[in-house]
């Protein structure tokens, strides 16, 4: 029978999300055309009629042709200014949208259930179009992100959807966004998943990814072609396995280019950061630093793919040796001045733009001494832009499928898996997008799921009770009577066809007692309770009550109300599977919170094991969160200082246990479970 429900619940998660990922990637292609349009319109408007240049373009986007400026006197203002509007319109209106956009959207999933507010896509799209149009330093990878997960969330709100579908939502806009916009589908559905942890993949957002990323692909390539990026590249490839060594050099460069990126990037924030300047100013100043280094080395400026594109030729060789060897470090500078300041723009085009440089500078510098080295940069290049970013964004697949695409090149997969794993390895936890989390474990949101690891393997029909119902039509006075009678028992409104009409719980006895004796209780209480799929996940359910602060929902199966759940209930569903997998736990109360604390150094328990150290009879240790990683513990479980503790307790013990554990700070109404 499970099987049976398994399948449909497939066929219902295909179909759900085959509807939702079409509507998000229609908006990321769409938010893409307009955001490519508007950097174009920014772009010729600042730097071609005020400036009198206009920076190299890809041959998929245009020509990488470099051409003089006729007023190099204006660049700085121009810089300048662009930062200035950009942090105006930010910091009066939307402070959260400053910087890079992707790593706000990693931020939505894991703290904040995929809430994003409406207007931070369409401010992200008009301050990086500005700031990136008047020269500064920045991709646009990160507003087109944001752009479409931003529609994600909006889309996830008004259609009431549970939090971990709206993450998902989220997830899959970030690829679609960044798919779309860089012409690489593939790539940008397995970026949803992988981008968001350190060392772990967002299974759940694979397939929704996918979806959304063709969707997005297809609208974007309609208006402007479905030509790689870079152009094909058919007769570049690998055939000689000497290279493999020259390869694994290159991923040692890139893994330590990555980590000075990182580590550039954060601390040239945290300089601006200490400024006691005015927020919106930073910008302009670090716009002006930019355009004063775009007057000795043009490569520093705008996005850059067009200097890529000139780096996978030969010609190349013909540069000065030292002007290959500082670009890589002088677009590190240029991007942390331009979007460390608070300016608008992407991290994740410039860090494969600097990584083309540093594949460049290598085969510069050895392609004449070291045999079998191939007579163009161009693989160098390639190679180069897959190992540095994929490997300081702990995105190795997702980049080396995305360059791929960027370049109709699949033969150089083999040396890039090397170089990519090997950078990946060097920089270790490193990484460029702060609100990476190293796992799902980690992260708070599975916390429910991750603390409970058998609560998913439970369907909400596991807890299913029966409810009492009351006609919607009926008065005020009723409700109160049958509410005084049993407090906990929480009422189901039916109409006169049996249909849901709502819910009355033990809280609206208050706002019932103050309404007329003979008012109806639909006009009173109206609608907007939480209701559950039989066949639904136990942790999502319960994910949904504790984000609501309720303690029961309604079960409905095909439009009919068949039960509730109660927190209660599920606890002791879960109880009881555990014991029937030999798992010992403690006896809970029927009103129970989950909550966490921190382990200070001066309790008292500290260094002792779980079973020396003597917790409440009706408290459950349900989790150990120590060092980044989660440890389920048992009896002889030692705690540490500094141990984050995941506690089920009653309520009213939570001040006592954390008194017991030393951390007397109020809970974190993000880490509260409700439960």
């Amino acid at each position: 029978m499970r099987s049976v429900s398994a399948g449909f619940e497939g066929q219902r998660y295909l179909a759900r999300w085959l509807l939702l990922s079409t509507a998000i990637g229609i908006v990321a292609g769409l938010g893409s055309v307009v955001f490519f349009s508007a950097i174009e319109f920014c772009t010729e408007l600042f730097l071609g009629r005020i400036v009198g240049y206009i920076p190299p373009g890809p041959i998929g986007e245009g020509s990488p042709v470099i051409t003089p400026m006729a007023r190099p006197w204006l660049l700085p203002l121009v810089t300048a200014v662009g930062g200035l509007i950009s942090g105006i319109i930010v910091f009066k209106l939307a402070p959260e949208a400053e910087g890079h956009g992707t790593d706000a959207a990693i931020e939505a999933i894991h703290r904040k259930g995929g809430l994003i507010r409406a207007r931070i896509p369409v401010i992200k799209l008009v301050t990086a179009a500005i700031t990136i149009g008047s020269g500064g330093s920045g991709g646009r990878e990160g507003p087109a992100a944001q752009i479409s997960a931003g529609f994600g969330s909006l889309m996830g709100r008004f259609l009431n959807l549970d939090p971990q579908t709206r993450r998902i939502a989220v997830a899959a806009g970030i690829g679609a966004g960044i798919g779309a916009i860089f012409r690489a589908p593939l790539g940008g559905a397995l970026l949803a998943a992988e981008i968001l942890y350190i060392h772990d993949l967002e299974v759940e957002a694979l397939i929704p990814g996918l979806i959304a990323s063709i969707v997005g692909y297809s609208i974007f390539g309609a208006f402007f072609g479905y030509t790689p990026v870079f152009g094909a590249m058919p007769h570049i490839g690998f055939n000689q396995p000497i290279q493999l060594f020259y390869y694994a050099l290159l991923g040692v460069v890139c893994g330590l280019v990555g980590i000075l990126y990182s580590k550039s990037f954060y601390g040239m924030n945290g300089v601006f950061r200490r400024m006691n300047l005015p927020r919106w100013i930073k910008p302009a100043v670090g716009g002006l630093l930019v355009g004063f280094m775009g007057l000795v080395l043009p490569a520093c400026l705008h996005m850059g793919y067009g200097w890529i594109q000139i780096a996978m030729e030969a010609q190349v060789d013909l540069l000065p040796l030292w002007i290959v060897l500082v670009l890589p470090f002088a677009k590190i500078l240029s991007t942390s001045l331009s979007i460390g300041s608070g300016g608008s723009g992407g991290i994740f085009g410039p860090g494969m733009v600097i990584g083309g440089m540093v594949g460049a500078s290598f085969w510069r510098l050895f392609h004449n001494v070291f045999q079998g080295m191939p007579a163009s940069p161009a693989p160098f290049v390639i190679i180069g832009m897959i190992g540095m970013f994929g490997g300081i964004a702990h995105a190795p697949l997702a980049v080396m499928l995305m360059v791929a695409e960027m370049t109709g090149n699949l033969s150089l997969l083999a040396p890039a898996m090397i170089v990519v794993a090997i950078s990946t390895a060097i920089c270790g936890d490193q990484t460029i997008y702060r609100n990476q989390i190293p796992d799902r474990a980690s992260s708070p949101a599975h916390r429910v799921r991750m603390s409970f690891p058998l609560l998913s393997s439970l369907l909400v029909r596991d807890a299913v009770t029966r409810c009492s119902t009351l006609a919607a039509d009926a008065s005020v006075t009723e409700a109160v009577a049958v509410l005084e009678r049993d407090p906990n028992s929480g009422l189901v409104l039916l109409d006169r066809a049996g249909n849901f009409a709502g819910i009355v719980t033990d809280s609206d006895i208050e706002k019932l007692r103050q309404s007329p004796p003979d008012a109806s209780l639909a006009r009173t209480l109206g609608d907007g309770a939480v209701v559950l799929d039989p066949d639904e996940r136990m942790d999502v359910a319960l994910e949904q009550l504790t984000a609501r602060g309720l303690s029961w929902a309604p079960v409905m199966d095909t439009g009919r109300v068949v039960g509730k759940l109660t927190v209660k209930d599920a606890i002791a569903t879960y109880r009881h599977t555990l014991e029937r997998s030999i798992r010992r736990t403690n006896s809970l109360p029927g009103s129970t919170t989950l909550f966490e604390a921190q382990l200070k150094a001066s309790s008292a328990i500290a260094g002792k094991t779980l079973r020396e150290a003597g917790f409440p009879p009706n408290t459950l240790v349900v989790s150990i969160m120590r060092q980044a990683e989660t440890v389920f513990p048992n009896g002889d479980t030692r705690l540490a200082p500094g141990d984050t503790v995941v506690v089920m307790s009653d309520p009213a013990s939570e001040k006592f246990l954390r008194e017991f554990l030393g951390d007397v700070k109020k809970s974190d109404p993000g880490s509260r479970g409700g439960l």
